[in-house]
């Protein structure tokens, strides 16, 4: 590990605690040792990026030492449009009894998993909205019909938020029982999921989510839904929106609570299998248009976050850049930052475009891009096992 050298000491009033030495925390964060919020705000604040990210490349090394950056084929497919969230950053959802709101049906799946074959994937993302009548049941017959039809089709399905609306849904029917998040999950898991999503995480703070997703579940039900996943053996991830209304502490808190719920599974559960921070897009969502909330995180900014994100997660492996919301140059700079994984090309993506991520890639320049940023492209399916590239696969040339 670098010696560096000792930096300049700053004010007791500046941050509000001693000041400290970033030589002591880059020795801890070597050694894989777990930050606290308060030394993650303070080199978050303090510490030059070009240290953190030889430190966060460093682990990387450690952690995922074949040295490939991972990357998939996917396609993400919604359940639903319509939602009672009413979270302020999506444009995607529709109100119960818009004339644009949907239910995707059998047939609809039927023509997008086979192009999503013919395009070389091995996987679809479901995600919808809080629809307030789909049930328990839905998703049964839904997971249950997809595998039976197309077995080998791999469902990273829902996200916790999802699963506490389905979960309040079966509580409330009259004929309804004392179902809980972990007979949910079991009965989702039986029916054909494959793992659980990261979604719905946005900041795990409740006076953030109140301002920007009041209707979706708190953060500590949807901590404790990924470690009812976890008990169930079911893999998931792990996402951040930020560059919203949470201040830098609230996002270090954020990745603490990650941290302590992925120190809690059991031990032959892999748990959180990534982590990925995105940056909320802001094009005419309601935190822009009404509060006046945009996007200012700059290409340093979340590079700094990405390294970070490796520094204050060391028992996470996998680190993933965001090229959706940040773009292919920045992302590729994020590989010489801590991250190891380049996404999805994502076939289809329909919610976070919405709300202005304008980046796309397709198969092959998913691979030169990383090639370019000076590695190895691997093609990986969900639980970050290596897939062969399909010898006949189409190049991606939908229009979604």
């Amino acid at each position: 590990m670098q010696v560096f050298e000792p930096p300049v000491t700053f004010s007791v009033i500046e941050l509000n605690f001693a000041p400290m030495q970033l030589n002591e925390l880059y020795q801890k964060a070597a050694a894989f040792g777990f930050l606290t919020v308060d030394e993650g705000v303070y080199l978050y604040h303090h510490a030059p990026l070009a240290d953190l990210m030889f430190i966060a490349d460093e682990l990387r090394k450690k952690q995922v030492p074949h040295g490939k950056v991972t990357w998939q084929i996917d396609r993400n497919v919604n359940t639903t449009n319509v939602c009672i969230a009413n979270c302020k950053f999506c444009n995607f959802y529709r109100i119960p009894g818009h004339p644009e709101a949907y239910i995707t049906d059998m047939p609809v799946y039927r023509k997008k998993i086979e192009e999503t074959l013919k395009y070389g994937g091995d996987q679809l993302l479901l995600q919808g909205g809080h629809h307030p009548e789909l049930g328990l049941d839905f998703y049964v017959k839904t997971f249950r019909q997809i595998k039976e039809e197309f077995p080998m089709i791999k469902l990273h399905t829902l996200g916790p938020p999802e699963v506490a609306h389905i979960t309040k849904l079966e509580k409330s029917r009259p004929d309804g029982k004392a179902v809980t998040h972990h007979e949910v999950l079991k009965a989702l898991k039986e029916a054909g999921m494959d793992s659980l999503p990261g979604a719905g995480a946005e900041i795990l703070i409740d006076r953030v989510r109140r301002l920007i997703s009041k209707g979706k579940c708190g953060a500590q039900e949807w901590l404790d839904i990924m470690h009812e996943a976890h008990k169930l053996d079911i893999t998931t991830s792990a996402t951040m929106m930020f560059g919203h209304v949470e201040t830098i502490r609230e996002r270090f808190e954020h990745l603490v609570k990650i941290r302590e719920v992925q120190s809690r599974k059991p031990e032959q559960a892999k748990g959180f299998l990534a982590f990925i921070p995105w940056t909320f897009q802001d094009v005419d969502t309601l935190l822009a248009r009404i509060r006046g909330v945009q996007n200012l995180v700059t290409a340093g900014e979340y590079i700094r976050m990405i390294a970070l994100s490796r520094i204050m997660l060391p028992n996470v492996k996998n680190i993933q850049a965001s090229w959706l919301t940040v773009g292919k140059q920045t992302a590729q700079i994020c590989l010489h930052a801590g991250a190891n994984d380049f996404g999805s090309i994502m076939i289809e993506e329909n919610v976070v475009s919405a709300a202005g991520a304008p980046h796309r890639f397709t198969y092959k320049s998913m691979q030169e891009a990383i090639r370019e940023a000076g590695f190895e492209p691997q093609l990986r399916d969900q639980q970050y096992g290596w897939r062969e590239l399909p010898v006949a696969i189409e190049e991606q040339l939908i229009d979604y």
